[in-house]
């Protein structure tokens, strides 16, 4: 595991206004400015909003039943970490421990989350995870940005739009809490570089 291990904090959970089913899950570096707003799905969104929320369905869900069977077999569930992104794609771990041994399970980290949230753990993630999809919230951001005509923004594709453009349009995604929006922009920006 890294040793720049950034502390993250779920900030919030909103559907996509672009994909039906989808949903951004937006976490928050702790004590931090950037954000690392991540696209699941709607199951995934679910299992997540329903612990949140603290909600106990009818059935165990899947990610329930992961916690019964660890608790039955007296696994403990230590934490959760974000650990890569490749291509858009991220990846999970979950870290365990049974009899003392540390292991590590690999997950989407949607599903880290959701069984994260069941055993109360931490989330974590890196440096080079923050660096290359993470989004800086600051107030001096608007100012270094040049003036686009919005008009002229919607008319384009996204990866029709110049570097700058896309900067403004990003900035006003964040402004909105439109953080789906916010991390497809971050993509395309960071194919660029």
């Amino acid at each position: 595991m890294a040793d720049d291990k950034i502390k993250l904090e779920i900030l919030g959970l909103s559907s996509s206004q672009s994909q039906s089913g989808s949903f951004a899950l937006v976490l928050g570096e702790s004590g931090g400015n950037r954000r690392l707003p991540i696209i699941i799905g709607m199951f995934e969104a679910q299992a997540i909003a329903i612990e949140i929320e603290k909600i106990v369905p009818n059935r165990p869900m899947t990610h329930d039943l992961f916690k019964a069977f660890s608790h039955n077999f007296d696994i403990e569930v230590k934490e959760v970490y974000i650990s890569d992104l490749k291509e858009g794609v991220f990846f999970a771990r979950i870290i365990c421990e049974h009899n003392g041994k540390v292991f590590e399970i690999d997950s989407r980290p949607s599903d880290a989350i959701a069984i994260g949230l069941r055993f109360n753990v931490d989330f974590y993630t890196n440096e080079n995870i923050m660096t290359e999809a993470g989004i800086v919230l600051t107030d001096e951001y608007e100012e270094e940005i040049s003036q686009v005509e919005p008009a002229k923004s919607e008319n384009k594709s996204i990866e029709d739009l110049s570097s700058s453009e896309l900067e403004k349009l990003l900035t006003d995604a964040l402004d909105k809490e439109d953080y789906e929006k916010a991390a497809r922009i971050r993509d395309v920006l960071n194919k660029r570089n």
